[in-house]
């Protein structure tokens, strides 16, 4: 078997024509759900990237036991595993959070890896003495401060070196794509990992994407929204909106080429293609840009997620409704393969689905950021549950990995650290409880905001599929809060986190 896994960033679903969207065309795309079989109650798992991608890694939900980090030393990853059963895995990516020190140990877990430069505020170009007039006059304030402690800076300069449309990090990835394809195409036994950091913020697109998207709006690139409350003009709206569609129909004609190869050397019949993202992105929905400090509402936490497995050829053009979500990648990357499931995986191999759509695999999903509301949904319903204070003492860190996304944990956090028995994930072994302090640099604490709009909703997806009211069915709550503490159990969550998210009477019932 041979597999091709891409995986995109804050890949909206409702950008896909596949799932009913039609302000963006995506004729590549809708293209691939006609050789595949697309999951219509897929969502996320623990949020937002890192948390996202160690869920992938492992097969199981990681966001009650610790914040974004590290792939810990005990975890089980699909690319070791492979390797374990004799598959090469390759990653090609321009995710520069793998390079942070929250990011340690995905990348190094294939086989061979390729990083491509340039995406947000990579540390990229060097330019002591950057342009700034320049800049002034080519970037809206309002997005892009002239500052050169603010990431955003950095971002300012490396675009003086993406001139051209072979330039952008995006083009690059699937270039590199394509020199593995020609490099390996022949073998058997592989897997590549090609991983785009686009459609994520900033939403910077080649001229030829961003001309299709006209708009009214006068003024310096505004194209990197910060996770805030929507204050912008219409014009400003508007441009932010155009922005990200272009990137999005970028990312289709990429993903076109490679369907494009698939065609011209008759890969279908032998090499499977998976398409996800790891969470969508507000646009002005709800009154929000991005994700994490609000609500996991739909357009964050429901995904796009879609299957050619070569072994199932009937499942073209097909739909599936069961619930499932991104740790499902795990075992059915390695079910491609035919590699065995650790114990410690929880999620399921999504290939039986592709014989018979109608099967369920479980009632409901569960979502979260730690220390944030957990989210739960069931194809018909979903919760964003809220602790009863989400800045109140109690939680903790579990790690052997103590670093936040962009440095370590400070000495304020690692002076409470205590050595603990582990968890059945843990093979074993004890673990630091470091105390979860309210102003620790992680997400999204550490923009110094937290969480917003943090009160308890259950939105009725069927009558109010865009979630404008909420609505009051106490049996509903109180059913969907039951599958929150069942998966709870099955992910062997601390007890303290029943506690702090007023669940510890129905743990203990």
């Amino acid at each position: 078997m041979r597999t091709v896994f891409v995986l995109f960033d804050s890949l909206n679903r409702a950008a896909l024509g596949a799932y009913g969207g039609d302000a963006i065309a995506t004729p590549n795309f809708d293209r691939f759900a006609a050789k595949s079989m697309t999951f219509d109650q897929h969502y996320t798992g623990s949020l937002p990237c890192m948390p996202a991608r160690r869920d992938l890694h492992t097969g199981r939900l990681n966001f009650m036991h610790r914040s974004w980090g590290p792939l810990e030393a005990f975890d089980n990853s699909f690319a070791d595993l492979l390797r374990d059963k004799g598959v090469y895995s390759h990653l090609i990516t321009d995710h520069v959070h793998y390079f942070e020190d929250g990011g340690s140990g995905f990348h190094t877990r294939f086989d061979s890896w390729e990083f491509i430069r340039g995406q947000e505020y990579d540390p990229w170009v060097p330019m002591v003495a950057p342009p700034l007039e320049k800049f002034a006059a080519e970037f809206s304030e309002k997005h892009y401060p002239l500052d050169r402690s603010s990431k955003r800076f950095q971002h300012m300069v490396n675009r003086e070196v993406m001139q051209e449309e072979a330039d952008f990090p995006g083009p690059k990835c699937f270039a590199a794509g394509f020199d593995f394809l020609e490099r390996n195409r022949t073998a058997d036994d592989w897997l590549l990992m090609l991983e785009c950091f686009d459609p994520h913020e900033p939403f910077h697109a080649p001229e030829r994407f961003r001309n299709a998207f006209p708009t009214d709006y006068e003024g310096g690139a505004l194209d990197w929204p910060f996770y805030a409350r929507v204050t912008e003009s219409p014009e400003e709206m508007a441009e932010i909106r155009a922005n990200y569609a272009a990137l999005v129909a970028m990312c289709d004609a990429y993903f076109g080429r490679l369907l494009d190869y698939f065609d011209e050397h008759d890969m279908w019949k032998d090499t499977a293609l998976v398409v996800s993202t790891d969470h969508g992105f507000l646009l002005s929905e709800h009154g929000w840009w991005g994700k994490c400090r609000m609500p996991y509402y739909e357009e964050v936490s429901h995904i796009p997620l879609m299957i050619h497995d070569p072994r199932h050829p009937g499942a073209a053009g097909t739909r599936c409704n069961a619930v499932t979500q991104t740790p499902d990648i795990m075992p059915t990357l390695l079910g491609l393969h035919d590699v065995a499931l650790p114990a410690e995986v929880r999620a399921h191999d999504l290939g039986p689905l592709l014989a018979s759509p109608g099967e369920k695999l479980r009632e409901a999903a569960i979502f979260g950021i730690f220390g944030g509301p957990v989210g739960v949904a069931d194809g018909e319903h979903v919760l964003y549950h809220y602790p009863p204070d989400w800045r109140a003492p109690g939680l903790k860190e579990y790690t052997l990995a103590p670093q936040h996304m962009t440095g370590p944990f400070n000495t304020e956090e690692l002076r409470t650290a205590k050595i603990v028995p582990g968890f059945d994930f843990t093979k074993g072994v004890p673990l630091l409880a470091i105390d979860a302090l309210p102003d620790a640099k992680r997400v999204p604490m550490n923009d110094g905001l937290g969480f917003d709009d943090a009160e308890t909703r259950l939105y009725d997806l069927r009558a109010d599929p865009a979630q404008t009211a909420p609505v009051d069915k106490p049996e509903v709550h109180a059913r969907l809060l039951e599958h929150v503490v069942a998966e709870f159990r099955r992910h062997d969550t601390p007890q303290e986190v029943y506690r702090w998210y007023g669940l510890e009477q129905m743990h203990t019932a």
